[in-house]
């Protein structure tokens, strides 16, 4: 049985944003949005076939960050990633 790759059609139009709750401390926002990020990496990542935390390097996170559009993540940011990828299977 062949596996095919599959990939995910991009939106026609960007969902619409909700204001984040006000009155949080500012780590609070900083997580979120690096949980965020995290995740959309991870969904591109595994659209191009990177089933696995060890193929998934900062290079290969950094490289499909710009692909996809999005600033650099950091050194954070892409441990975040693997441990998705990893336990969210």
């Amino acid at each position: 049985m062949a596996v095919a790759a599959v990939t995910t059609k991009p939106l026609d139009k960007p969902l619409m944003k909700k204001p984040l709750p006000a009155g949080r401390p500012r780590e609070w926002y900083v997580t979120h949005n690096r949980r965020l990020k995290a995740m959309r990496l991870a969904i591109a990542l595994l659209d191009t076939g990177v089933y696995y935390p060890s193929t998934a390097t900062n290079a290969k996170i950094r490289t499909t960050a710009e692909r996809i559009g999005i600033h650099p993540p950091s050194d954070t940011t892409c441990r975040m990633v693997r441990a998705l990828i990893r336990y969210g299977r």
